[in-house]
């Protein structure tokens, strides 16, 4: 049975949450790779007077299916606050988060980071990157320095102290000389992780081997990504990235699951485009047509509740995340938003400087200065929502489907006609 990966192919919010709950109930086991509680997954359950919203930040989405083991991997970065707050809000909730499986080797968000993000930003003023401010970023610079606090640090307290007190000789130099800012005091670190380390114990196991020996027995392993592959730090919009590795490489390194066992690998595109935080974003609306894609869509961060940027669909990136990742499939998400419309423009190439750039532009400038060139489709008027087959899709919508998908790279075998778990057009077959 295959390993599958789920990836984020624009700059997130994409509806990667969904799309792994909607393949929940036929998978084993649901691993988050990558990130921390810096993005967010909303899935929706159920409709009308029964409709269950849920807003996960750092457990994966299958932890919703019951049966299902939700995995966090080495890959992840974990603030253990927010991670047993979510566990205590979904079991308020009626759901069952007692199968739940955390990695020995991923990194601890310690009070440190977070207070180090926060204070950059605000020095960095306007040259800020737009970061959340919750330690996701220093937490992995930490682990590439080697000076990261780990999980399975927190059960030998002998080493816990010692990694701290190394660490703060020069966080608190940083935070008192650069930023004026007062000491924090191994105690009170060691205080706070050391709270959690009983609660913890339980969870955490070789989630590498655990997943690898899943798919020996012939069990189906899905990898969910956190934020998306124009956030990458290697392959995204440099500097204005996430501090991780968003992509179907990503999902390997941070799951313990080689690339050979990796069997597909499914990109998810809105049909419009979104972006979070500061960066270039060629089709980014700045007029009526924006702000209606912002409130049609609910344009706003599952996390930290910031306006989402808006602008039409990108076929060049699309296309460039069906390179980097290897996507075998997409699925195309939020096509009920842009009903109504008389005319959907879909950016096919670039102008940079009099020059057409068919693919992403080689360097950040140019990508900064792009002026996208656009086709214009035909829109509809029919309610969309409740289609479940093509066939169901009124013509200018499947005629849509049809040339975002000879633009994108890769086949389109899925449709979001709506938020809740069943507004799914499948069309081909994911498993």
């Amino acid at each position: 049975m295959p390993a599958i990966a789920i990836i984020g192919a624009q700059w997130g919010d994409e509806g990667k949450g969904k799309a792994t709950d909607v393949l929940g109930s036929r998978v084993d086991y649901v691993v988050k790779f990558n990130g921390g509680n810096n993005a967010g997954h909303t899935v929706v359950i159920g409709a009308g007077e029964t409709q269950q919203k849920y807003a996960l930040h750092l457990l994966p989405s299958g932890i919703l299916t019951p049966g299902c083991t939700p995995v966090i991997g080495n890959g992840v970065v974990v603030d253990l606050n927010v991670l047993f707050e979510e566990i205590e809000g979904l079991e308020t909730r009626g759901v069952d988060t007692s199968l739940l499986k955390v990695s020995a080797n991923a990194h601890v968000i310690a009070d440190y980071n977070r207070t180090l993000d926060k204070v950059t930003e605000r020095f960095l003023g306007s040259r800020r990157l737009g970061t959340t401010g919750r330690g996701i970023g220093p937490t992995y610079a930490d682990k590439m320095n080697r000076v990261g606090i780990r999980i399975q640090d927190l059960f030998d307290e002998k080493i816990l102290q010692a990694k701290v007190e190394g660490v703060l000789e020069l966080k608190n130099q940083v935070l008192a000389k650069i930023y004026n800012r007062r000491a924090v005091t191994v105690e009170a670190t060691l205080e706070e992780l050391l709270s959690y380390a009983d609660r913890l114990r339980p969870m955490v196991c070789d989630t590498g081997l655990l997943l690898n020996q899943a798919l020996d027995r012939g069990e189906t392993v899905l990898l969910e990504a956190g934020q998306a592959t124009l956030l990458d730090v290697d392959h995204g919009t440099y500097p204005f990235v996430t501090s991780s590795s968003a992509t179907a490489g990503g999902a390997c390194t941070g799951s313990g699951i080689p690339p050979t066992r990796l069997d597909r690998v499914v990109g998810i595109v809105k049909a419009y485009t979104t972006r979070v935080g500061e960066g270039p974003f060629p089709t980014e609306l700045h007029d009526d047509f924006g702000e209606l894609l912002r409130k049609t869509g609910a344009e706003y961060g599952t996390t930290t509740g910031r306006p989402r940027r808006c602008g039409w669909y990108d076929a060049v990136i699309a296309r460039y995340a069906a390179r980097v990742n290897g996507v075998t499939d997409f699925t195309l998400t939020k096509l009920d938003v842009l009903t109504g419309l008389e005319k959907v423009p879909v950016c096919v190439a670039y102008d940079v400087d009099g020059v057409r750039h068919d693919e992403m532009p080689v360097n950040q400038s140019d990508f900064h200065h792009a002026v996208p060139i656009y086709e214009e489709l035909p829109g509809w008027w029919e309610d969309i929502s409740a289609a479940r087959t093509l066939d169901d899709l009124p013509p200018n919508a499947r005629a849509y489907v049809t040339a975002v998908e000879e633009m994108s790279g890769a086949r389109i075998s899925a449709i979001g006609v709506g938020p809740a778990r069943d507004q799914t057009v499948v069309v081909h077959d994911l498993l």
